[in-house]
């Protein structure tokens, strides 16, 4: 049996982490009080955790055409998911969906 290499231990690091924040994501949208929150939720799966999936995903890639196509990936996933939430959230805004504060019933 070969012993992990140095790669193979960043690449599962970053792996589980963002398998985490996929699931704390997913908790996030079923636990959390009201729509814009629940947007947060979903920004931190959206974002963070296929991020730091798709990172693990280029380390244990190495250099190679993979990696390329991964890093296109990682860069419309890193432009698309900011401007379709703030989309979504001025539509909410606009069509009159205010957001819980403090002290308010959910």
């Amino acid at each position: 049996m070969s012993e992990l290499g140095a790669v193979d231990i960043v690449s599962w690091i970053l792996l589980i982490a963002g398998s985490l924040f996929c699931v704390i994501g997913g908790i996030g949208l079923l636990r959390l009080p009201d729509f814009f929150s629940r947007m947060h939720g979903a920004g931190i799966t959206d974002t963070l955790g296929a991020a730091l999936v798709l990172v693990g995903l280029m380390v244990q890639a190495g250099l190679s055409l993979l990696t390329v196509k991964l890093i296109m990936i990682l860069v419309i996933l890193w432009l698309t998911s900011p401007t379709s939430t703030h989309a979504i959230a001025k539509a909410a805004r606009m069509s009159g969906l205010d957001p819980v504060l403090d002290g308010d019933d959910a």
